[in-house]
């Protein structure tokens, strides 16, 4: 017997137990799930989400457990969704609440969530956006968004966050690994990390002259040692700003971020569904017959991906 989706007013009344079902229903596509995130969703908006990115080894997680502790010495509640590598052999997460922030594990005031990434590219799980309209749904203030840091395709968090921290380190190379990926593109605030150790001012230098090169306005560069503390205050007054922007530039934001999301979801509905109708040589589905003509190259690729979308089986 499947486990029934909680229900939603105890979710709404921030009921832990009831938002971790439903993150867990949404994240397994139980039946009704879908239905009750609908219905979960005009309740949101007032959220403050917060994408922390970089590439590996920067020290995004210590970066989130240290400004979990700051948002919660202010008395406010905050919730992580962090996005983990997926095991090869499970798709489940290799990193999992377990073994993250364990100090904040009896915290009431702190709701912390990981996803396995299973695969997609950008950074993010096919369920983070989910999960993140659920806790802004429970009256979460402030949600983190830690992505998986893959290095070379994290800007999806652009699209799911209020603002973005792309986090840096001096001595890995990257900032420059940053430019060529458009991380610094994405970047509301730019931090440094692991500032105490040698090269973290000459880091912060050539960042800041390579968004001096761009033509946005140039986002702040902030040093922090998130291991000592140093610097974390800074950071929190620098997202204080960003949280304290008028409305209509918020409303702006997401307006553009509601445009890239529909196109990404349709694009991920259209690619489930063309495997749907590919099928597997074990199981294969009523379109299978174009992988063995494109194989066999008797159609070109063009051609059978346009029949693949329209459904038409060629002669």
């Amino acid at each position: 017997m499947r486990p029934s989706v909680p229900g939603l007013d105890s979710v709404l009344a921030g009921d832990v137990g009831a938002i971790a079902g439903l993150i867990r229903a949404l994240d397994d596509e139980l039946p009704g799930a879908a239905e009750a995130l609908q219905a979960l969703y005009p309740r949101g908006g007032q959220a403050f989400v917060v994408g922390i990115t970089g590439s590996p080894g920067v020290g995004k997680s210590t970066l989130t457990d240290v400004l979990v502790s700051a948002v919660r010495a202010r008395g406010e509640r905050v919730a992580v969704v962090a996005v983990d590598p997926s095991s090869p052999f499970t798709g489940g997460a290799l990193l999992g609440d377990r073994v993250r922030m364990q100090r904040h594990a009896t915290d009431r005031g702190v709701f912390i969530r990981s996803f396995a990434t299973r695969g997609r590219l950008g950074g993010l799980s096919r369920s983070t956006s989910a999960a993140v309209a659920v806790l802004d749904a429970a009256g979460f203030p402030i949600v983190f968004v830690e992505t998986v840091g893959a290095g070379q395709s994290e800007v999806d968090i652009a699209d799911a966050a209020d603002a973005v921290v792309v986090v840096t380190a001096p001595g890995l190379g990257d900032e420059i690994q940053a430019l060529k990926v458009g991380l610094l593109e994405i970047a509301d605030v730019l931090v440094v990390n692991k500032a105490d150790r040698e090269g973290a001012d000459r880091t912060a230098a050539d960042l800041t002259g390579m968004l001096a090169l761009g033509a946005r306005q140039v986002p702040p560069v902030i040093r922090v040692a998130a291991a000592t503390g140093q610097g974390i205050a800074d950071l929190m007054t620098a997202l204080e700003h960003l949280r304290a922007a008028p409305q209509e530039k918020r409303v702006e934001r997401r307006r553009r971020q509601a445009a890239r999301q529909l196109v990404a979801l349709a694009g991920e509905g259209a690619r489930d569904a063309a495997h749907a109708a590919i099928g597997t040589p074990e199981s294969p589905g009523p379109m299978a017959s174009l992988v063995e003509d494109l194989a066999a190259r008797k159609i070109d690729p063009w051609t059978a991906a346009r029949a693949l979308t329209s459904g038409e089986v060629l002669g």
